[in-house]
C-alpha cells in the first residue's frame, strides 16, 4: 500500500505540476533610452517571445529611462548591467574615467536629425536662428546632436536656437500644431510617430553625421570580463530578433504588442494601429542594416566611423576633451554573438503567424 501511494503521489506531481523550482534564469537589467518602450524595442520583443533569452538562462528586463545620458550613467553606476545609448554620453563619460564600452552596434547608421513640418519656411539649418527646437527630453541625444549640427552650420547653439522637451509622438505632434517648437532634434522611428499622429515632416539636410553609429549596447569593461556569457546572450537575442524585424516587419509588431501590451496604440483597430507601427519599424530597419556602415556581422562596431563622430563631436564642442574610436568600442565579442543562421531566423519571421 505504502509503494502504491507513493505512485500515486507522484502521479499527482506530475500532473499538478512539480514542487521542484525549473533551472534558474539570470535576470538582466538593460536600460531602454527613452521614456516608454516602442516600436524600436521589437529586436527585444521577439527574443523574449521566442525564448532565446530564456534558452540562454535569462530574465531579460527594459527599464525605461529619459535618455542615453541617464542610460550611461546608470550602467556607470552598475545601477544596471547593460543599456542601448547612442555615443555622446559615453564620448564624454571615457573623458571622466568610465571604463565603458560599447561592445554591440545596434543602429549603424546615424538615427538623428533636423525635421520640420513640410510647410515650414525653414529650409536649411541657419534658418533655425531664433526658432525652438523641441528633443524628447533633455537627457536625450537629440541635444548634443542638435548643437553640433547648429554650430556646425555657423550659429551659436546657446544663444541662436533655444532647445526644449516636446515629449513622444502625439505629444510631438501636439507641440508641432499650436507652434510651441518650430524643429525636431529626434530620430527615426520618433519622426515615423509624428507622421502618424498626422504632422508630415521633412528633414534638413544632414548629410554629414548620416555615416555615424547611433546607439549600441554599452557595459563596463569588468562586466563583458565578468559576465561576458550574459552580455554575449543578450546581444546575440537582439541580433536575431533584428533580423527577425526585418524579414518580416509586421510580425514583429504583433509580438511588440503581446510582449508590451503597453505599446499597441489606443483609439485605432488593429489593422490601423499594426499598418502605423510597421510603418515605424521600417524607419528603423535603413539603420539596423549593416551596408549603413560597411561591415559585415552583426554588431561590428566600425572604428573609423567612431572616430570620425568623435572628432566632429570634438570639433563643435559636444564634447571637451579628444577620445579615440577604439576606447568607445570593442569588437572582441562580435564573433560569439553571430554564432547563429540568419538565414534560419529570416525563414521563421517569413512563417510566423500570429
Amino acid at each position: 500500500m505504502k509503494v502504491r501511494s507513493l505512485i500515486l503521489s507522484l502521479l499527482t506531481l506530475v500532473v499538478l505540476g512539480s514542487p521542484w523550482p525549473a533551472a534558474a534564469q539570470t535576470p538582466v537589467k538593460v536600460g531602454w533610452c527613452a521614456k516608454t518602450v516602442s516600436s524600436a524595442a521589437a529586436p527585444f520583443a521577439i527574443a523574449m517571445k521566442m525564448g532565446w533569452f530564456k534558452k540562454e538562462g535569462l530574465a531579460v528586463e527594459l527599464i525605461p529611462l529619459a535618455g542615453s545620458a541617464d542610460c550611461t550613467k546608470t550602467v556607470a553606476t552598475k545601477e544596471i548591467l547593460l543599456a542601448l545609448p547612442s555615443v555622446e554620453p559615453l564620448a564624454a563619460a571615457r573623458a571622466q574615467g568610465v571604463k565603458a564600452k560599447i561592445y554591440y552596434t545596434a543602429y549603424q547608421g546615424n538615427i538623428y536629425g533636423i525635421a520640420v513640418p513640410q510647410d515650414s519656411p525653414v529650409q536649411k539649418i541657419t534658418d533655425l536662428k531664433g526658432k525652438t527646437i523641441g528633443v524628447i527630453s533633455m537627457g536625450s541625444a537629440g541635444v548634443p546632436v542638435a548643437k553640433a549640427l547648429v554650430a556646425a552650420a555657423g550659429l551659436d547653439p546657446d544663444k541662436d536656437v533655444t532647445i526644449v522637451s516636446a515629449g513622444e509622438g502625439a505629444q510631438t505632434a501636439a507641440m508641432l500644431r499650436n507652434k510651441s517648437v518650430d524643429a525636431l532634434s529626434q530620430y527615426d522611428t520618433q519622426y515615423a510617430m509624428v507622421d502618424n499622429a498626422g504632422v508630415k515632416l521633412r528633414l534638413l539636410d544632414t548629410r554629414e553625421i548620416d555615416r555615424y553609429p547611433s546607439n549600441g549596447l554599452l557595459a563596463l569593461e569588468e562586466t563583458l570580463k565578468n559576465r561576458r556569457k550574459d552580455a554575449v546572450a543578450v546581444a546575440r537575442g537582439y541580433a536575431m530578433g533584428t533580423v527577425f524585424a526585418i524579414a518580416n516587419p509586421e510580425a514583429a509588431v504583433r509580438i511588440l504588442y503581446d510582449v508590451f501590451p503597453q505599446t499597441k496604440p489606443t483609439g485605432k483597430d488593429e489593422a490601423t494601429a499594426v499598418r502605423d507601427d510597421t510603418k515605424v519599424i521600417q524607419a528603423r530597419i535603413a539603420n539596423w542594416k549593416l551596408d549603413k556602415a560597411g561591415v559585415k556581422r552583426w554588431g561590428e562596431n566600425s572604428e573609423a566611423n567612431y572616430q570620425a563622430y568623435a572628432d566632429f563631436l570634438l570639433k563643435w564642442h559636444v564634447i571637451k576633451d579628444k577620445v579615440a574610436g577604439k576606447d568607445l568600442i570593442t569588437n572582441d565579442l562580435i564573433d560569439e554573438i553571430n554564432k547563429f543562421d540568419p538565414a534560419k531566423v529570416a525563414a521563421e519571421a517569413k512563417a510566423w503567424k500570429p
